[in-house]
């Protein structure tokens, strides 16, 4: 299933329907009597957060969504059905926007957390409450933005091409796109990280690039999923390939997590020094010890599996300390 994490939609919420303006006279009424009955209301826009869906797909290949309009009153006061709102389910850590105003409208948390969108157009009144009908309302109409920001305990952030996917294929059962080239991740892949007493899941993030919290690269569509998660895990490339210096990578990260929010700059993180298995790792591990004395480091080798329980061991303890985890 292809992973969408925008779309863009348009709303209308259903009319409300006609009262009714009618009277009642038999052969021994000398004044008739009105009898019009009240329409009904129309059909609402209602949004809830679905556990079961995990993309915005299908709101990508249908862009338009109206409620049903409410029937007509009629005489002998009977009142018209009201119309069937429309319901629409998205994911969890969907986020929705009033795209023409920029106003948050709702942030959704948590399962079958439900809200009314647009309100459904009021009903006519007939003339039998009133000495003449009053006509309805029509339904509103938005357009509205969503955004799915990836709801996970963990997510993986570092360059391009720093074994993040190699890293999360090792501690999970997730098959990540694996290849020696930049941005083979182009969305997040989460993957769930069992041990023996606990389980979390993990998300592998697109490549950042310096500039990301600009909107360069994959930006800030990288650093949104990047809120969401309670640890970040800081994979750094220690051989230095591709003519890279691992401690600058280091330190651009940091930066453009700091430029992109107050939130990810004090989010808990733990650096990995992956690729441990290639020759030049160990020269520039000894080089980052010396500069960044205060900073705990785990020593890895995604591809050949080791380091690995230290480290998910030192993610399980964290989010033990988390007061939202339950593993």
């Amino acid at each position: 299933m292809a992973f969408v994490d925008s779309a863009k939609i348009v709303v209308k919420a259903g009319d409300g329907g006609k009262g009714c303006e009618s009277h009642y006279r038999d052969l021994w009424m000398r004044y008739p009597r009105a009898d019009g009955g009240n329409g009904g209301d129309g059909g609402s826009i209602i949004f809830v957060a679905d556990p079961h869906i995990q993309t915005l797909l299908d709101f990508r290949f249908k862009q338009h969504y109206q409620g049903k309009k409410g029937n007509c009153g009629s005489s002998k006061g009977a009142t018209g059905r009201c119309g069937e709102d429309c319901v629409l389910r998205v994911p969890i850590g969907t986020v929705l926007w009033d795209d023409a105003t920029g106003l948050l409208i709702r942030d959704f948390s948590t399962p079958g957390e439900t809200v009314v969108v647009v309100p459904g157009g009021r009903a006519g009144i007939g003339n039998m409450h009133r000495k003449n009908a009053i006509p309805p309302e029509r339904g509103g109409e938005k357009t509205l933005r969503l955004e799915l920001k990836v709801i996970a305990d963990v997510g993986l952030v570092g360059f391009p091409n720093a074994g993040k996917s190699t890293l999360i294929s090792a501690i999970s059962k997730v098959r990540s796109k694996v290849a020696n080239y930049p941005f083979t991740t182009k969305q997040p892949i989460l993957g769930i990280v069992e041990t023996d007493d606990a389980s979390f899941v993990a998300a592998d993030l697109p490549g950042l690039i310096e500039g990301a919290h600009l909107g360069k690269g994959l930006g800030i569509k990288f650093l949104k999923h990047a809120e969401r998660t309670k640890i970040l895990v800081q994979v750094v490339d220690m051989s230095g390939s591709e003519d890279r210096d691992p401690l600058e990578d280091y330190e651009k990260i940091i930066s453009e997590l700091e430029q992109y929010s107050n939130e990810l700059a004090h989010k808990h993180r733990i650096v990995v020094a992956n690729k441990m298995d290639l020759p030049e790792a160990k020269k520039h591990l000894q080089r980052f010890k010396r500069k960044f004395k205060g900073v705990k480091i785990f020593s890895i080798s995604a591809l050949d599996r080791k380091g690995l329980a230290d480290l998910v061991s030192e993610i399980v303890v964290i989010l033990r300390q988390s007061a939202r985890f339950n593993p």
